[in-house]
């Protein structure tokens, strides 16, 4: 048997070669780190080379148009912005994507949450002649748009499952016989896909050259590739087909380049004019905080962080995995002296609607729900904790905001389970485990990286 000091000696040798080992892993890390940043670099310095020209039939290739120059209808855009949207100033590439959809041009919006997407086709939509038809996947999302639009006095309406008979019947007026004075229709993909008469009212508007411009919202959903995939999106590609004239803008917050391109074969618009916006959020302050696996822990640790940073009522969403947590968590939270309500697709649809104006009013500080719910709400104030990966909500106001994502590595097992069949859908869960484990990265250089952007300084 080996004596205790040749074991201790060996002992120490083992521990200066694992420090040995350490250092170089480290190494190796920093240096993966450098060229990672290098690799979203070169990528996005390629992409704006290959998006400075175009070609043209002849072989040659000419520069990209200049949508900030001027255009016959600046002062109008200008008097609408104001005066209608009270909107003073335009925010990044809102004026360009506005002069292109004027111009009759398809377009494609890439833009971060909160940099003003719906201004982008909701402006051009009360200067073109007829009815836009805006195309989204959420009801929460078409009820919050059509509620922002009528306190602006414009004339708007959703065609859903919850539209009345009567409201039905002035929709397919306005779009057969223009009766009426209705300038912006949001429908859900479904409509599209599977109402022959929808498709009927709408084919007789466009006839009859009342047609004015197709929004696509949340574009994403149209690739498998994208991380809200809805196979109704799928179908869009017969908008184009159908109507060919009439121009279509594709929005969306994030897209890697593989959904971009995606997203201009599935909806027919390969020649469209394309403006991508930094995925940057400076405003944004993202947290990760390890999971307690007693639930009443991490129930007291949310409670806990929204009255010490939220005392005064400040609105913001707690996301879950499941319908069922989301109900369980309110209540938690309810009993924890907090107002809270949940919100889900299980609901009556009339307490989904009732939920949803209480906290747009600031009636109830905090809702509950799946990420589905997020998606395109337009509230400006608030904090978002977060126990799903969705903080596009938060600081729409500018203003800072925090992001706080709680981490258990038990948690994976049941999301791989949940993403398994997604194109990409193991490879995007890993990733966000890496981001949750790092200690040493910058969070916001790992958002970068996974839209191939470059770092920012």
């Amino acid at each position: 048997m080996e004596s205790q000091e040749t074991l201790l000696e060996e002992l120490l040798n083992v521990e200066v070669e694992i420090q040995d080992v350490e250092e170089q892993i480290k190494t190796l890390l920093e240096r993966q780190e450098r060229l990672y940043d290098r690799k979203s670099e070169l990528k996005a310095l390629l992409e704006a080379t290959k998006g400075s020209v175009h070609q043209v039939k002849d072989g040659t290739s000419t520069t990209v148009e200049n949508w900030s120059g001027s255009f016959a209808w600046d002062s109008e855009v200008d008097n609408v912005r104001f005066n209608v949207f009270g909107i003073s100033t335009y925010r990044a590439n809102q004026r360009e994507i506005i002069n292109a959809v004027m111009s009759g041009r398809d377009v494609m919006v890439i833009m971060a949450a909160g940099g003003g997407k719906s201004l982008c086709y909701q402006l051009p939509a009360l200067l073109r002649n007829g009815i836009a038809l805006v195309v989204s996947p959420l009801l929460s999302l078409i009820q919050d748009q059509v509620m922002g639009l009528a306190a602006l006095g414009i004339s708007a309406n959703m065609l859903t499952s919850t539209t009345s008979k009567d409201e039905e019947k002035f929709i397919y007026k306005a779009l057969e016989k223009g009766d009426g004075d209705l300038k912006i229709l949001y429908v859900t993909p479904e409509k599209i896909s599977k109402s022959k008469r929808f498709m009927s009212k709408l084919e007789k508007c466009h006839n009859a050259g009342r047609l004015s411009l197709i929004s696509i919202d949340e574009a994403h959903c149209c690739s498998q590739w994208g991380h809200d995939f809805r196979p109704d999106y799928k179908n869009l590609g017969i908008l184009k087909t159908q109507f060919p004239s009439v121009p279509v803008i594709a929005l969306t917050a994030t897209a890697t380049q593989k959904v971009q391109n995606d997203l201009m074969e599935m909806l027919h618009i390969p020649r469209c004019v394309k403006f991508v916006s930094t995925v940057n959020r400076p405003n944004l302050f993202y947290m990760v905080q390890e999971k307690s696996s007693v639930g009443k822990v991490v129930i007291d640790e949310i409670a806990e962080f929204i009255q010490e940073f939220y005392p005064n009522n400040e609105s913001g969403i707690v996301y879950c995995f499941s319908r069922k947590e989301c109900e369980q968590v309110a209540k938690e939270l309810r009993a924890r002296g907090i107002s809270a309500n949940y919100y889900h697709a299980d609901m009556d649809v009339n307490a989904r609607e009732k939920v949803h104006t209480w906290w747009s009013k600031n009636k109830l500080q905090v809702i509950v729900g799946t990420v589905a719910f997020g998606m395109g709400i337009n509230k400006p104030d608030g904090l978002s904790s977060i126990t799903a990966w969705e903080s596009g909500r938060a600081g729409r106001d500018g203003l800072p905001s925090q992001c706080l994502l709680y981490f258990r590595p038990a948690d994976v097992p049941r999301q791989s389970s949940m993403v398994f069949y997604e194109n990409s859908g193991l490879q995007n869960l890993y990733d966000i485990v890496r981001y949750c484990q790092s200690r040493r990265q910058c969070r916001r250089s790992s958002i970068f990286r996974h839209f191939a952007e470059p770092l920012q300084d």
